[in-house]
């Protein structure tokens, strides 16, 4: 079948905030190479593991051991606030709800909320002080209440850890406290983050707040990135001896969000300043591109005896990349629709692809559907358009 090919110009801009939060990135494959790296100004961290990730394409942009397993001190209260927040959205507590809290949460070690055994404290008091407290008795408390014991919240954990593709993590308890069954890649927490942006965003505002005070105690949040000015709205820091000092750091400027871990840092002056270098080198170096948009129509192709002599067609999906600035002019879109479809003819239905190439990059191809139905014409009107065609009238 005869085929029309052209090339047209590529129209690159930033993706807005409504299609930034949008899709699920997909699990990244074990050892992905940053995306072009040769082509943007290098970046060096004192991290021992870090990672940089393009929210909206699940894009490495930068990575430093980001597969190896390593102690996750309390970054891993990540999941377990994914844990709590799925059994809320589930109806097994709502945010006023009292807890009840046991022994076992009272006498947690570490970074606390101090709370008392047997004093009742909602769910949201609870949730504030991991969030921002980072309090190891809260984050027991919560497990207690969602699964009835922390070694069952543990398993649960795990089975979550699975569903989100997290495939160098394993966990044993809810707080993060060394333990040598206790452990993550950078990758997996950013995914793990990621998912909690994307399932909970009437939850997620939390890890912004800056302070929280409980029994006349107040504690401000450990993320160092949310007193400085540069768009950070999350997530959560860690430190051990075992792990040194991370963070999981989530910015979302001008409707386009990257997500940043870092982990193995000697001070909290580093935890600070190398995460934030990270996120401010991929706004600079990298733009995120929509190379072909569903919405919009790229060409017209012909139809053979329908009762519309073409039909628009448009991308099945929409693309969009993280690339760097210095390719996105290299970015080409070819597009091939056939020659003549005969009708009828339904919305969806594949008539074409679009192919998309660029310097240092994978070609992308996409199917071109039809935007709309075309029926087919009547018995008579077609045998006249046959005949029309056959005499060489058409």
């Amino acid at each position: 079948m005869k085929k029309l090919s052209l090339a047209i110009a590529l129209t690159v801009f930033v993706a807005h905030a409504a299609a930034a939060e949008a899709p699920a990135p997909k699990p990244a494959p074990a050892t992905p190479a940053p995306i072009a790296a040769a082509n943007v100004a290098p970046v060096e961290t004192l991290a021992k593991q870090a990672v940089v990730i393009e929210a909206l394409t699940g894009e490495t942009l930068f990575a430093k051991d980001a597969d190896t397993q390593m102690p996750t001190s309390s970054m891993s209260k990540v999941m377990t606030m994914y844990l709590v927040f799925e059994a809320i959205k589930n109806g097994k507590f709502a945010m006023d709800t009292p807890v009840t809290i046991s022994e076992t949460a009272w006498k947690q070690s570490g970074s606390r909320m101090f709370i008392k055994a047997g004093e009742q404290v909602k769910i949201e008091d609870l949730v504030r002080g991991v969030i921002i407290q980072s309090g190891n008795d809260a984050a027991v408390a919560l497990a207690e209440a969602v699964a009835g014991s922390e070694g069952s919240f543990s398993l649960m954990m795990n089975d979550k850890a699975k569903a989100l593709g997290m495939t160098q993590s394993h966990f044993v308890n809810a707080t993060g406290l060394p333990d040598p069954q206790h452990y993550a890649s950078a990758r997996d927490l950013a995914l793990l983050s990621l998912a909690l942006i994307r399932d909970f965003p009437d939850y997620y505002h939390y890890y912004s707040e800056k302070e929280f005070t409980y029994n006349n105690i107040k504690q401000g949040n450990r993320n160092p990135l949310l007193y400085r000015n540069m768009d950070v709205d999350g997530v959560k820091t860690g430190h051990t001896d075992a792990a040194g000092y991370g963070l999981i750091a989530s910015a979302h400027r001008d409707g386009r969000r990257i997500v940043t871990v870092v982990n193995g840092l000697k001070s909290m002056q580093e935890r600070a300043d190398e995460p934030a270098k990270l996120i401010e080198w991929a706004y600079r170096e990298y733009g995120l591109y929509r190379l072909v948009n569903a919405e919009e129509k790229v060409t017209d192709a012909t139809v053979w005896l329908g009762v519309d002599k073409t039909v628009p067609v448009a991308p099945e999906r929409t693309i969009s990349k993280s690339l760097p600035r210095s390719l996105k002019d290299s970015v080409k879109v070819s597009i091939t629709v056939d020659g003549e479809t005969v009708a009828p003819i339904k919305k969806g239905q594949k008539i074409g692809k679009a192919t998309i190439i660029g310097t240092n990059m994978e070609p992308i191809e996409v199917a071109l559907v039809a935007t709309q139905d075309v029926a087919k014409l009547g018995f008579v009107e077609a045998l006249w358009r046959k005949m029309k065609r056959k005499i060489g009238k058409e």
